[in-house]
């Protein structure tokens, strides 16, 4: 199964948010092996920068980033996808964003704690608690 991480689950490891870091880092570490199972939208990578890099700085941020790439792919913006996103029925233009990736590059699942945010939309939404009892 390919999945799309939203930006919380790397902001998750990269800020170590107690608790919800252990299992984001969990499921990192599981995808890890699966290099072509993991995406994440293109506009996290820049969310996940301007949220980390002044707690952590700009190196640790880029190099997180930089990292991640080892085995988790960009999903393609295109205009489409952004059109796409506006007229999707949810509350959360961001997360719609997020949906429209995960439609981009074929996931079945967003991995997000914010599930919720995520109800209205085509794509099933799922904590990585739950995708690591799933045996991604």
């Amino acid at each position: 199964m390919r999945l799309l991480l939203d930006t919380d689950i790397l902001l998750d490891v990269a800020l170590d948010r107690s608790p919800h870091a252990e299992p984001a880092a969990r499921l990192l570490d599981a995808l890890e092996g699966r290099p072509g199972r993991a995406f994440i939208a293109w506009h996290s990578a820049a969310n996940f920068f301007y949220l980390v890099s002044p707690l952590r700085g700009k190196g640790d941020a880029r190099a997180f980033l930089t990292d991640l790439t080892r085995f988790v792919d960009v999903a393609p913006p295109t205009t489409a996808l952004l059109r796409l996103a506006a007229g999707l029925p949810m509350k959360d233009f961001e997360a719609a964003m997020q949906v429209a990736a995960a439609l981009a590059c074929g996931a079945g699942v967003i991995a997000t704690r914010h599930v919720r945010d995520y109800a209205r939309g085509p794509v099933r939404a799922a904590t990585p608690r739950t995708l690591l009892e799933e045996v991604i």
